[in-house]
């Protein structure tokens, strides 16, 4: 049935899906867990139950996250083996070591941690319960640091040397490698992007239990910190946003001109094109709103810089040309209604009536899963942008995939597709029913000695059970 399929684009599908559904998790957990880290570290200055509370309601949800973000991750490995094998046979030297470095820091670390950090709130002193939560931010972040790495060499490799087996090796110090030209850039953005989704997920929680009630102290309090972050977080992330463009157009023009859809070069200024459909077979784009000379002074910060189109490249190096603009365009208009949002925050705080605007909660909850939109959308304009590649410029994709008919191929994105909505749709559905419960505004902060742990009996127990044997 599937024999008419081209087993490339299946496997490209199937990467896709699933790392889509990934993609998501790990984004909400670094937000999460840093955000747990200043809650319990406004815990521990203040002494105000009221981040205590917000701390067991949003760890609740965390484990779930994190919980996902593992076991999605999983079928990553697998799909290089089955799907990707002569991509894992040239590039497993670089590949390999990158990816077994991110297990044997953060991986091991976050483990190490967890544990402590979800069950240990009631059982070790507050500030090693704190140390604990540090550690598993830290491991995200880390985590997010090689996977980056990973993927930013992959988009623009550096020192590497081909081997007479045509793998890509190490030539010489690691350093070229993982610190590559598109790394610090691409890190920057894509740990931003994490932290504003999950201020918008925490602000829509906020906002939604605002609209039923507007006394509710955790609501008030984590609306806004989201607010905060909104506002002064979004400015900085379009910023760093324009910094990686101006280094993908140095090291990925092609992509690039593709986001712009400039089709033609423009050697008096390229206008910045806002809307149209992109036409590669007659490389235009029809009905196009544009703005004369602005693209050119986003791009090269002067309006008659002159810069090449998509017909100065072989045909055989282009994109698909209308998935990269219309995705740039989707990550790009949720910045600026981020940013947006973040203003409007700014002028009900200055009014004294940040808990009040019903319609500022209202968009705030309708910004709730932007966030997610944004980094899926970015991710599709990085890696459909980096086509027709696997290592930007040297494997071609059609080159990278395992020898495989597409009705195997077809039959495990089918799986995939059915065990993941069903699994992953009920994880989804528990998380929204967790968000739905109104954080408690009764709950006791944690005690400032642990109640009971391992070989440790806490003094006043001592105290209590000797003045029982006195009186007895």
């Amino acid at each position: 049935m599937f024999d008419q399929f081209d087993p490339v684009i299946l496997a490209r599908a199937q990467f896709a899906f699933t790392v889509s559904f990934h993609f998501i998790f790990p984004a909400f957990s670094i937000g999460l867990a840093s955000f747990l880290m200043v809650l319990e570290a406004l815990w521990l200055k203040s002494g105000q139950g009221v981040y205590a509370n917000l701390y067991r309601y949003w760890l609740k949800i965390f484990a779930v996250v994190f919980g996902m973000g593992v076991v999605s991750g999983v079928v990553m490995s697998y799909q290089f083996g089955t799907n990707w094998s002569v991509f894992s046979h040239k590039a497993g030297p670089i590949i390999g070591p990158l990816m077994a470095y991110e297990v044997l820091t953060a991986f091991f670390l976050e483990a190490g941690f967890l544990g402590v950090m979800l069950f240990g709130m009631n059982k070790v002193g507050k500030r090693l319960h704190f140390f604990a939560t540090c550690m598993v931010a830290l491991g995200t972040l880390i985590s997010a640091t090689w996977i980056i790495s990973v993927n930013s060499w992959m988009q623009t490799p550096a020192g590497f040397a081909i081997n007479e087996k045509g793998q890509f090796v190490p030539a010489g110090s690691w350093l070229p490698i993982i610190f590559n030209p598109s790394f610090p850039y691409r890190l920057v953005h894509t740990v931003i992007a994490a932290f504003l989704t999950t201020a918008f997920a925490v602000g829509a929680v906020g906002a939604w239990h605002l609209l039923k009630d507007r006394g509710n102290l955790g609501a008030r309090k984590m609306f806004s910190m989201a607010m905060w972050m909104a506002a002064l977080v979004s400015p900085i992330q379009i910023l760093a946003g324009d910094a990686h463009g101006l280094n993908t157009l140095e090291h990925q023009p092609i992509k690039v001109l593709a986001m712009e859809g400039d089709y033609q070069p423009s050697p008096n200024g390229a206008p910045l094109i806002l809307f149209g459909l992109p036409n590669s077979a007659q490389a235009r784009v029809d009905y196009e709103v544009a703005i004369p000379h602005l693209g050119s002074l986003i791009l090269k910060h002067d309006p008659y810089a002159p810069l090449p189109g998509l017909t100065d490249f072989p045909r055989d190096q282009w994109p698909p040309v209308p998935i990269v603009f219309w995705s740039f365009r989707i990550m790009v208009g949720i910045g600026f209604a981020m940013l947006g949002i973040g203003l409007w925050s700014l002028l009900a705080r200055y009014r004294h009536k940040l808990y009040e605007w019903s319609w500022l909660h209202r968009a705030a909850v309708l910004m709730g899963p932007s966030g997610f939109v944004a980094v899926i959308a970015g991710w599709v304009t990085t890696e459909v942008g980096r086509q027709p590649y696997t290592v930007y410029g040297l494997l071609r994709t059609t080159e990278s995939v395992s020898p495989l008919a597409a009705p195997a191929v077809a039959a495990s994105l089918l799986a995939f597709v059915i065990v993941y909505f069903v699994a992953f749709g009920a994880g989804i559905y528990y998380l929204l029913h967790l968000m739905a419960k109104p954080p408690g505004a009764g709950e006791t902060a944690p005690p400032n000695v642990p109640q009971r742990a391992a070989g440790i009996t806490p003094a006043s127990s001592i105290a209590a059970e000797a003045s029982a044997r006195a009186r007895g």
